[in-house]
Protein backbone atom coordinates (compact mmCIF):
# COMPACT_ATOMS: atom_id res chain seq x y z
CA UNK A 1 0.00 0.00 0.00
CA UNK A 2 2.98 2.32 -0.46
CA UNK A 3 1.23 4.09 -3.31
CA UNK A 4 -1.66 5.02 -1.06
CA UNK A 5 0.75 6.33 1.54
CA UNK A 6 2.52 8.56 -0.96
CA UNK A 7 -0.77 9.90 -2.24
CA UNK A 8 -1.96 10.83 1.24
CA UNK A 9 1.25 12.78 1.64
CA UNK A 10 0.09 15.15 -1.09
CA UNK A 11 -3.18 17.01 -1.45
CA UNK A 12 -5.39 14.01 -0.74
CA UNK A 13 -7.79 16.12 1.27
CA UNK A 14 -8.59 18.21 -1.79
CA UNK A 15 -9.46 15.12 -3.80
CA UNK A 16 -10.90 12.98 -0.99
CA UNK A 17 -13.51 10.58 -2.23
CA UNK A 18 -12.15 10.85 -5.75
CA UNK A 19 -8.54 10.16 -6.58
CA UNK A 20 -8.00 8.17 -3.39
CA UNK A 21 -9.99 5.55 -5.27
CA UNK A 22 -6.83 4.98 -7.30
CA UNK A 23 -4.35 5.34 -4.44
CA UNK A 24 -4.01 1.67 -3.55
CA UNK A 25 -4.59 0.49 -7.08
CA UNK A 26 -1.29 -1.27 -7.57
CA UNK A 27 -2.19 -3.67 -4.78
CA UNK A 28 -5.96 -3.87 -5.20
CA UNK A 29 -6.44 -4.17 -8.96
CA UNK A 30 -5.42 -7.78 -9.39
CA UNK A 31 -8.07 -9.27 -11.65
CA UNK A 32 -7.97 -11.57 -14.65
CA UNK A 33 -9.90 -12.24 -17.81
CA UNK A 34 -8.90 -15.86 -18.19
CA UNK A 35 -11.02 -17.31 -15.38
CA UNK A 36 -7.99 -18.61 -13.47
CA UNK A 37 -8.08 -19.01 -9.70
CA UNK A 38 -10.99 -19.67 -7.38
CA UNK A 39 -13.64 -16.92 -7.50
CA UNK A 40 -15.14 -15.63 -4.30
CA UNK A 41 -18.77 -14.52 -4.63
CA UNK A 42 -19.19 -11.18 -2.85
CA UNK A 43 -22.88 -10.44 -2.97
CA UNK A 44 -25.76 -9.43 -5.21
CA UNK A 45 -26.74 -5.91 -4.28
CA UNK A 46 -23.59 -3.79 -4.26
CA UNK A 47 -22.59 -4.01 -7.92
CA UNK A 48 -24.23 -2.56 -11.02
CA UNK A 49 -27.12 -4.65 -12.35
CA UNK A 50 -27.60 -6.22 -8.90
CA UNK A 51 -25.85 -9.38 -10.02
CA UNK A 52 -23.49 -11.66 -8.09
CA UNK A 53 -19.82 -11.06 -8.74
CA UNK A 54 -16.72 -13.11 -7.97
CA UNK A 55 -13.36 -11.59 -7.13
CA UNK A 56 -10.52 -12.60 -9.46
CA UNK A 57 -6.98 -12.57 -8.17
CA UNK A 58 -4.65 -13.82 -10.91
CA UNK A 59 -4.14 -13.52 -14.63
CA UNK A 60 -3.04 -11.31 -17.51
CA UNK A 61 -5.21 -8.32 -16.67
CA UNK A 62 -3.43 -7.90 -13.33
CA UNK A 63 -0.27 -6.53 -14.94
CA UNK A 64 -2.19 -4.47 -17.49
CA UNK A 65 -4.28 -2.72 -14.85
CA UNK A 66 -1.30 -2.39 -12.49
CA UNK A 67 0.42 -0.28 -15.14
CA UNK A 68 -2.66 1.90 -15.63
CA UNK A 69 -3.15 2.25 -11.88
CA UNK A 70 0.42 3.39 -11.34
CA UNK A 71 -0.01 6.03 -14.02
CA UNK A 72 -3.29 7.16 -12.47
CA UNK A 73 -1.60 7.47 -9.10
CA UNK A 74 1.16 9.63 -10.57
CA UNK A 75 -1.42 11.70 -12.41
CA UNK A 76 -3.37 12.21 -9.19
CA UNK A 77 -0.41 14.13 -7.79
CA UNK A 78 -0.13 16.25 -10.92
CA UNK A 79 -3.87 16.92 -10.96
CA UNK A 80 -3.82 17.93 -7.29
CA UNK A 81 -1.01 20.40 -7.90
CA UNK A 82 -2.69 21.81 -11.01
CA UNK A 83 -6.01 22.01 -9.19
CA UNK A 84 -4.39 24.13 -6.51
CA UNK A 85 -2.45 26.42 -8.85
CA UNK A 86 -3.74 26.61 -12.43
CA UNK A 87 -1.28 29.36 -13.43
CA UNK A 88 1.73 27.16 -12.68
CA UNK A 89 0.28 23.97 -14.17
CA UNK A 90 2.52 22.62 -16.93
CA UNK A 91 0.07 20.04 -18.25
CA UNK A 92 -2.41 21.22 -20.90
CA UNK A 93 -4.15 17.84 -20.60
CA UNK A 94 -4.66 18.36 -16.85
CA UNK A 95 -6.07 21.84 -17.45
CA UNK A 96 -8.54 20.51 -20.03
CA UNK A 97 -9.69 17.78 -17.67
CA UNK A 98 -9.95 20.19 -14.73
CA UNK A 99 -12.02 22.61 -16.82
CA UNK A 100 -14.61 19.86 -17.19
CA UNK A 101 -14.42 19.11 -13.48
CA UNK A 102 -14.85 22.81 -12.61
CA UNK A 103 -18.14 22.97 -14.48
CA UNK A 104 -19.32 19.71 -12.93
CA UNK A 105 -18.53 20.95 -9.42
CA UNK A 106 -21.06 23.75 -9.87
CA UNK A 107 -23.82 21.17 -10.26
CA UNK A 108 -25.29 18.55 -7.98
CA UNK A 109 -26.55 15.00 -8.23
CA UNK A 110 -27.50 13.70 -11.64
CA UNK A 111 -26.63 17.00 -13.32
CA UNK A 112 -23.02 16.66 -12.10
CA UNK A 113 -22.71 13.14 -13.50
CA UNK A 114 -24.37 14.12 -16.75
CA UNK A 115 -22.07 17.09 -17.24
CA UNK A 116 -18.99 14.87 -16.98
CA UNK A 117 -20.49 12.24 -19.27
CA UNK A 118 -21.36 14.73 -22.00
CA UNK A 119 -18.22 16.84 -21.72
CA UNK A 120 -15.82 13.88 -21.90
CA UNK A 121 -17.78 12.35 -24.77
CA UNK A 122 -17.25 15.61 -26.66
CA UNK A 123 -13.63 16.10 -25.60
CA UNK A 124 -12.35 12.72 -26.86
CA UNK A 125 -12.52 11.47 -30.43
CA UNK A 126 -13.38 7.78 -30.85
CA UNK A 127 -10.34 5.93 -32.16
CA UNK A 128 -9.29 2.31 -31.95
CA UNK A 129 -6.07 1.25 -30.25
CA UNK A 130 -4.84 -0.18 -33.54
CA UNK A 131 -5.28 3.15 -35.33
CA UNK A 132 -3.79 5.19 -32.49
CA UNK A 133 -1.00 2.97 -31.16
CA UNK A 134 -0.56 0.23 -33.74
CA UNK A 135 -1.61 -2.26 -31.05
CA UNK A 136 -4.94 -3.86 -30.22
CA UNK A 137 -5.03 -3.81 -26.43
CA UNK A 138 -3.96 -0.51 -24.87
CA UNK A 139 -5.61 0.95 -21.76
CA UNK A 140 -4.68 4.60 -21.36
CA UNK A 141 -4.62 6.79 -18.27
CA UNK A 142 -6.86 9.84 -18.10
CA UNK A 143 -4.20 12.45 -18.88
CA UNK A 144 -2.74 10.33 -21.68
CA UNK A 145 -6.19 10.16 -23.26
CA UNK A 146 -6.68 13.93 -22.92
CA UNK A 147 -3.20 14.57 -24.31
CA UNK A 148 -4.01 12.49 -27.39
CA UNK A 149 -7.58 13.75 -27.60
CA UNK A 150 -8.68 10.30 -28.72
CA UNK A 151 -9.39 6.85 -27.37
CA UNK A 152 -11.71 3.88 -27.32
CA UNK A 153 -14.43 2.97 -24.85
CA UNK A 154 -12.28 1.92 -21.89
CA UNK A 155 -10.29 5.15 -22.25
CA UNK A 156 -13.50 7.17 -21.99
CA UNK A 157 -14.54 5.11 -18.96
CA UNK A 158 -11.22 5.60 -17.15
CA UNK A 159 -11.22 9.35 -17.83
CA UNK A 160 -14.78 9.65 -16.54
CA UNK A 161 -13.95 7.88 -13.30
CA UNK A 162 -11.03 10.24 -12.69
CA UNK A 163 -13.21 13.27 -13.43
CA UNK A 164 -16.03 11.98 -11.24
CA UNK A 165 -13.63 11.44 -8.37
CA UNK A 166 -12.22 14.95 -8.74
CA UNK A 167 -15.77 16.32 -8.80
CA UNK A 168 -16.48 14.73 -5.43
CA UNK A 169 -18.18 11.41 -6.21
CA UNK A 170 -17.30 8.84 -3.54
CA UNK A 171 -14.88 6.09 -4.52
CA UNK A 172 -17.34 3.37 -3.50
CA UNK A 173 -19.89 4.74 -5.96
CA UNK A 174 -17.67 4.39 -9.03
CA UNK A 175 -17.13 1.41 -11.33
CA UNK A 176 -15.98 0.40 -14.79
CA UNK A 177 -18.21 -2.27 -16.31
CA UNK A 178 -17.33 -4.50 -19.26
CA UNK A 179 -20.38 -5.73 -21.17
CA UNK A 180 -20.94 -7.98 -24.15
CA UNK A 181 -23.00 -6.26 -26.84
CA UNK A 182 -25.04 -9.15 -28.22
CA UNK A 183 -26.28 -7.15 -31.20
CA UNK A 184 -22.87 -5.97 -32.41
CA UNK A 185 -21.06 -9.08 -31.17
CA UNK A 186 -18.37 -7.08 -29.37
CA UNK A 187 -17.29 -6.00 -25.91
CA UNK A 188 -17.92 -2.52 -24.58
CA UNK A 189 -16.65 -0.64 -21.51
CA UNK A 190 -18.59 2.03 -19.64
CA UNK A 191 -18.30 3.99 -16.42
CA UNK A 192 -20.97 3.53 -13.77
CA UNK A 193 -21.82 5.88 -10.91
CA UNK A 194 -24.22 5.21 -8.04
CA UNK A 195 -26.66 7.97 -7.16
CA UNK A 196 -29.37 7.60 -4.52
CA UNK A 197 -28.98 3.83 -4.59
CA UNK A 198 -29.25 3.53 -8.38
CA UNK A 199 -26.43 2.86 -10.83
CA UNK A 200 -26.26 5.23 -13.80
CA UNK A 201 -24.30 4.23 -16.91
CA UNK A 202 -21.99 6.83 -18.48
CA UNK A 203 -21.49 5.61 -22.02
CA UNK A 204 -19.40 7.16 -24.80
CA UNK A 205 -22.06 5.97 -27.27
CA UNK A 206 -24.77 8.23 -25.83
CA UNK A 207 -25.05 11.62 -24.18
CA UNK A 208 -27.99 10.71 -21.96
CA UNK A 209 -27.34 8.49 -18.95
CA UNK A 210 -29.55 5.49 -18.29
CA UNK A 211 -30.00 3.24 -15.28
CA UNK A 212 -28.30 -0.12 -15.49
CA UNK A 213 -31.56 -2.08 -15.48
CA UNK A 214 -32.75 -0.23 -18.57
CA UNK A 215 -29.92 -1.36 -20.82
CA UNK A 216 -31.08 -3.95 -23.29
CA UNK A 217 -29.19 -6.57 -25.27
CA UNK A 218 -26.02 -6.44 -23.19
CA UNK A 219 -24.54 -9.10 -20.94
CA UNK A 220 -22.30 -7.69 -18.18
CA UNK A 221 -19.15 -9.75 -17.79
CA UNK A 222 -16.66 -7.87 -15.58
CA UNK A 223 -16.72 -5.00 -13.12
CA UNK A 224 -13.77 -2.99 -11.81
CA UNK A 225 -14.21 -1.32 -8.43
CA UNK A 226 -12.11 -0.03 -5.57
CA UNK A 227 -11.67 -3.54 -4.15
CA UNK A 228 -10.50 -5.18 -7.35
CA UNK A 229 -11.63 -6.80 -10.58
CA UNK A 230 -14.70 -9.00 -10.41
CA UNK A 231 -16.44 -11.34 -12.80
CA UNK A 232 -20.20 -11.50 -12.96
CA UNK A 233 -21.34 -15.03 -12.24
CA UNK A 234 -25.05 -14.43 -12.82
CA UNK A 235 -25.28 -12.49 -16.06
CA UNK A 236 -28.59 -12.73 -17.93
CA UNK A 237 -29.38 -10.73 -21.03
CA UNK A 238 -30.10 -7.29 -19.60
CA UNK A 239 -33.20 -6.89 -21.73
CA UNK A 240 -34.75 -9.62 -19.57
CA UNK A 241 -34.33 -7.69 -16.30
CA UNK A 242 -37.36 -5.92 -14.76
CA UNK A 243 -37.69 -2.41 -16.14
CA UNK A 244 -35.34 -3.02 -19.07
CA UNK A 245 -36.10 -1.72 -22.53
CA UNK A 246 -37.54 -4.34 -24.87
CA UNK A 247 -35.08 -6.05 -27.17
CA UNK A 248 -35.05 -5.07 -30.86
CA UNK A 249 -37.11 -7.19 -33.21
CA UNK A 250 -34.11 -9.00 -34.65
CA UNK A 251 -31.53 -9.44 -31.90
CA UNK A 252 -28.31 -11.25 -32.69
CA UNK A 253 -28.60 -14.93 -31.72
CA UNK A 254 -26.66 -16.21 -28.75
CA UNK A 255 -23.76 -18.51 -29.35
CA UNK A 256 -25.20 -22.07 -29.36
CA UNK A 257 -22.07 -23.30 -27.62
CA UNK A 258 -22.83 -21.17 -24.55
CA UNK A 259 -26.61 -20.88 -24.61
CA UNK A 260 -27.18 -23.67 -22.08
CA UNK A 261 -24.26 -23.01 -19.74
CA UNK A 262 -24.77 -22.36 -16.05
CA UNK A 263 -24.07 -18.76 -14.92
CA UNK A 264 -20.57 -19.50 -13.58
CA UNK A 265 -19.66 -21.45 -16.72
CA UNK A 266 -21.13 -18.72 -18.90
CA UNK A 267 -19.04 -16.06 -17.19
CA UNK A 268 -15.93 -18.23 -17.52
CA UNK A 269 -16.69 -18.81 -21.20
CA UNK A 270 -17.04 -15.06 -21.71
CA UNK A 271 -13.73 -14.52 -19.97
CA UNK A 272 -12.00 -16.96 -22.26
CA UNK A 273 -13.47 -15.51 -25.44
CA UNK A 274 -13.87 -11.78 -24.82
CA UNK A 275 -10.91 -9.65 -23.84
CA UNK A 276 -12.17 -6.18 -22.82
CA UNK A 277 -9.10 -4.54 -24.30
CA UNK A 278 -9.88 -5.99 -27.72
CA UNK A 279 -12.66 -3.60 -28.61
CA UNK A 280 -13.57 -2.65 -32.12
CA UNK A 281 -13.17 0.81 -33.63
CA UNK A 282 -16.93 1.37 -33.35
CA UNK A 283 -16.52 1.84 -29.60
Amino acid sequence: MGILGRWHGWRAVILAGGMVWFGAAADLWAGTLDGAGTPEIIGRSAEPFGLSAAMLSTGALREKWRGVALKLDDEAVQLALCDGDRDRCVSPAALRLLAIVDTARTRDGRARLGEINRAINLAIRPMSDLAQYGEIDVWSSALATFAHGAGDCEDYAIAKLVALGLAGVAAGDLRIVIMRDLIRGEDHAVAAARLDGHWLILDNRRMAMVEDARLGNYRPTFVIGQTGIMQYVDAPLLAGLPGANPAPADPAPENPATANLAPMDLARSAAQNAEPGLISASN
